[in-house]
């Protein structure tokens, strides 16, 4: 499915969903849903405001909160609270996926795991029907591994120039 098409399917959705239960069809509504499709990846309400503004559509905060609880009552959108940090993402033909989460730097990297998605496919579960699922897998990246190696290294060598120093007195 291109972007485009999942677009116009959400909106079919919003649109079906605020005639059921007698909401209001907003230019806002509509707006806040195009600009989270169009979002890469995780974004804060900041960004997503931010994103708003960039296209000269000013929204209040309230409206973006109050539109937000509205879209992952629809699970067009799902919440994520990582470390120290609320994001959020479009979850329309997005609902199965995994996060790799860094507890040094927050940084977050979306991975696909077959395997993971299988397993939990075939899993059995009692009086409750699945629709997805998002894991979390928390660690230490690349970038922060290689910086704490050298912080070690340094305070190694630090500690071998003291002892160095003390023999030769």
């Amino acid at each position: 499915m291109t972007k485009e098409d999942v677009k116009l399917k959400v909106r079919d959705i919003l649109t079906g969903y605020l005639e059921i239960y007698n909401h209001r069809k907003t230019s806002e509504r509509f707006a806040i849903l195009d600009a989270v499709y169009d979002m890469k990846g995780h974004f804060s309400i900041d960004e997503l405001k931010d994103k708003l503004e960039g296209e000269n559509f000013h929204v209040s905060r309230a409206t973006l909160y109050n539109t937000m609880r509205l879209f992952i009552e629809m699970r067009l959108v799902v919440r994520h609270r990582f470390i120290g940090q609320t994001k959020y993402e479009g979850s329309y033909n997005n609902d199965m996926h995994v996060h790799q989460i860094c507890t040094m730097c927050g940084k977050v990297v979306d991975i696909d795991s077959p395997e993971i998605a299988g397993v939990i496919n075939e899993a059995k579960l009692s009086k409750f029907r699945k629709d997805g699922f998002s894991l979390y897998i928390y660690g230490i990246c690349a970038r922060c591994q290689a910086n704490l190696s050298r912080q070690r290294n340094k305070i190694k060598q630090q500690k071998q120039k003291k002892a160095n120093g003390k023999r030769k007195s």
